[in-house]
């Protein structure tokens, strides 16, 4: 029985009660109040450990981008403290192999890529023979920077993983590989000031040589490695235009030269058709007028180019609308369209008429300020919002958030290249609109008539249309669908939730089947709290043949057959030994669907026990097999092209560092030590599950975590933290921290017992 005073603090929701006789204080305020008043400070000098103190918290470190080769021989991170410079580890995972260290500086808080490619800032070559590391500058420098009003720029650092070997590049925003294994890493520099062009360097992994390429807007590697293709960017214009590497043969060829610019390059997913915006600049309506050029092989020989200009050059283009620079152009599966976003043209001389696909920041009749020139700066002068519940859809602080995408918003369009014509995709009526796998439909989602009471009661209904891409031609398949729809690998069926039930409908014989009508099983998800009615569970998805669905009813994972037939449940036990089936590892992040031939891993969860770990399906054999399950928190992952298996593992007392299994997890090897000065500090001497039953009769659980030292039969201060469900971080490492709302680490450390009902 705790005793609870009367005092509490709501803080974003969260509710922090205060127990016992011991007032609640911040971890500074705690210490500030001497060793004499400290819980457990009898116990901590007979120890010699010392308390978790604010200073303490700078250089507690974090591993973060984690990633393991695709043959697991070798395993790299990024180790970075709270504050201050940051070094990323490559090792093998083999016993007794060397690791390497290199210093990356102060990376932020989420290390992010190299730039808007969305490249890692760590990746390791698919051989298995390089490294490619983004490096930032250190915090003394970042900090000098900042007080100049100086750029920070990212560098890049090349380790041969055999020997060692490094090389260090400076100002560069952007390094990829050429391939899988790859004979080339190519980088681009950071433009100087005004340009919009910069350098490119290619470094020959080979023999080390480096070349460079001046002048260069963008770059693109096809997934071959073989064929890089750029875009030449001068101040003139001269000499811009679209240049093509044979990376194989070292041999240059221009596709496309114009004293124009060039914008959005980019190969397909397949094959090697390419794609580019070729923009003119038209200085009547300050604005730049794009057409899309492409090229169905432009590996051939004499490649052939396709154009897609403006009205007046292209049929079916429609009048008042140009080619959008915000959205980039690509080429069908079969490559018989290219895709592109459309925008309105801008008009005047200032380009001042307001584009119609940008719907107004403010509501109607919008934000009204104090005019300009009533004295003070912008920041003193008051604004006044008003929304309009019949002028405006949605509200205030929705259209806020989404400002910038609104800005840039674009309708789907095609190019049909065997008709020489355009179909616009997306409308007013249909602004919504994506295309399903192997683009053989596009799916449009039309949410005009619920939009206003959806922002209000915190519904997502829209009218969902299949969308024949051959002729533009819409079918409406589900009206007012409340969840979204999951397309199928081959982009034929969607699989969507409605009325409790899950469905089937199928985009080439515009029908619909109920897949879990009578199943022995609910895919309610009786859980969520969210102010919407019988929602669902969320599937696990599609299998790779198109034939099954995974479902998942919150214990067990089921196969449901597309065309009909008894669900099979795949792992057997979830519901009736209160195991949860909770995440489905995806060892090939490129898969097309759930393969059900090979075997089918999924992490486990005990609802009462709080014990976690792995278990596998194998194929055609229904029935879950234990493979990892102990009182811990995992995340598990396996390399792509081998059985070795990285994990996590977790406990209230344990950092979540990682370790290395070969085929087995019986004998794990640690591969990381984040913090071994935790061995210094008072912790907590473990965690207890504590149930009990609510005033309703529920059957609830409290995470309790013991204070550092704790000795049985003793009396301990005692905080209690509310907020929804906490129970299931029983085994949850708490990082010391100043941005955590509530850290746990902190309190045990300083004696008191903390309890998380």
């Amino acid at each position: 029985m705790w005793t609870v005073c009367s005092r509490s603090r709501i803080v974003s929701h969260r509710v922090v009660l205060l127990a016992g006789a011991v007032a609640l204080l911040s971890p500074s305020a705690a210490r500030g109040q001497g060793s004499a008043t400290t819980p457990a400070a009898s116990s901590l000098s007979r120890s010699a450990l010392k308390e978790l103190d604010p200073a303490d918290v700078a250089f507690w470190k974090n591993i973060r981008n984690a990633t393991t080769s695709f043959d697991g021989t070798w395993f790299a991170y990024l180790l970075a403290p709270n504050e201050g410079d940051a070094e990323v580890v490559l090792r093998p995972t083999a016993a007794g192999g060397t690791e390497w260290r290199v210093a990356v500086g102060e990376p932020p808080v989420a290390a992010g890529p190299f730039g808007a490619q969305g490249e890692p800032p760590l990746v390791i070559s698919g051989d298995a023979r390089w490294a490619v590391i983004t490096t930032h500058p250190s915090a003394a420098d970042a900090k000098k920077l900042r007080k100049e009003r100086k750029p920070l720029q990212n560098g890049a650092t090349l380790v041969n993983l055999a020997t060692g070997e490094r090389r260090d590049f400076d100002k560069v925003r952007r390094a990829v590989f050429a391939s899988e294994r790859p004979n080339w890493l190519v980088m681009q520099r950071y433009s100087a000031e005004g340009a919009t062009s910069a350098e490119m360097m290619l470094v020959d992994l080979r023999s080390g040589a480096l070349s460079t390429v001046g002048a260069v807007g963008e770059f693109a590697l096809d997934d071959s490695g073989t064929w890089l293709a750029w875009t030449s960017e001068t101040k003139d214009l001269v000499g811009n235009g679209v240049q093509l590497r044979n990376l194989a043969t070292d041999v240059v060829h221009t596709l496309d030269s114009d004293r124009q610019l060039y914008r959005r390059l980019a190969w397909s997913d397949s094959a090697h058709a390419l794609a580019v915006l070729r923009g003119r600049v038209d200085s009547a309506a300050a604005d730049t007028v794009y057409s899309v050029v492409g090229w169905a092989n432009a590996a051939a020989p004499a490649p052939a180019k396709v154009t897609c200009a403006a009205a007046g050059d292209t049929a079916g283009f429609p009048l008042g609308m140009r080619v959008s620079p915000d959205r980039a152009p690509r080429w069908a599966t079969d490559r018989s369209a290219i895709f592109f976003g459309l925008a309105a043209r801008r008009t005047g001389p200032d380009a001042k008429t307001p584009r119609p696909d940008v719907r107004p920041a403010a509501g109607v009749p919008g934000a009204m300020q104090t005019p300009a020139g009533a004295g003070g700066t912008d920041d003193d002068l008051p604004t006044l919002v008003i929304w309009h519940g019949k002028g405006d859809t949605r509200l205030q602080s929705q259209q806020q958030v989404e400002e910038g995408r609104d800005k840039t918003f674009s309708y789907l369009a095609e190019y049909r290249v065997g008709d020489r014509r355009l179909i616009q995709l997306a409308t007013d009526d249909l602004r919504n609109v994506i295309l399903s796998p192997r683009d053989r439909f596009g799916v449009g989602m039309d949410r005009r008539a619920y939009e206003r009471r959806d922002n209000i009661d915190g519904g997502q209904r829209s009218d969902l249309y299949v969308i024949d891409l051959a002729t533009g031609q819409r079918t409406l398949a589900v009206k007012a669908a409340r969840f979204g729809w999951t397309l199928s690998p081959d982009g034929s069926k969607a699989l969507f939730y409605d009325d409790g039930e899950y469905h089937v409908y199928d985009m080439v014989a515009h029908t619909t089947r109920t897949l879990t009508k009578g199943a022995p099983t609910s895919f309610v998800d009786t859980e969520d709290d969210h102010n919407v009615d019988r929602p669902p569970v969320q599937p696990l998805g599609w299998s790779r043949d198109n034939q099954h669905v995974l479902l998942f009813d919150n214990w067990d994972v089921w196969k449901a057959p597309v065309k009909g037939g008894a669900l099979v449940n795949l792992t057997g036990n979830g519901q009736k030994d209160r195991i949860r089936y909770t995440r489905r590892l995806v060892i090939n992040p490129k898969e097309k669907g759930i393969d059900l031939t090979r075997p089918l891993y999924l992490q486990t969860y005990g609802e009462w026990t709080k014990k976690e770990g792995l278990a596998v399906v194998m194929p055609n054999k229904p029935g879950a097999q234990t493979l990892l399950w102990d009182d811990a928190k995992f995340f598990v992952t396996r390399a792509r092209d081998a059985d070795t298996w990285v994990f996590s593992r977790q406990t209230v007392k344990e950092y979540p560092d990682f370790w290395v299994a070969e085929r087995s997890f019986a004998a794990p090897r640690r591969l990381t030590e984040a913090n071994p000065q935790q061995k210094d500090y008072a912790w907590s001497s473990g965690a207890r599950l504590v149930d009990y039953v609510s005033d309703k009769g529920d059957t609830l659980q409290g995470a309790l975590f013991l204070p550092a030292n704790y000795e049985q039969g003793k009396r301990y201060p005692t905080v209690v933290y509310i907020y929804e469900k906490l129970s299931q971080g029983l085994h949850q490492y708490a990082v010391p921290n100043e941005t955590r709302a509530f850290n746990p680490s902190i309190y045990t450390s300083r004696g008191y017992a903390v309890l998380m009902p």
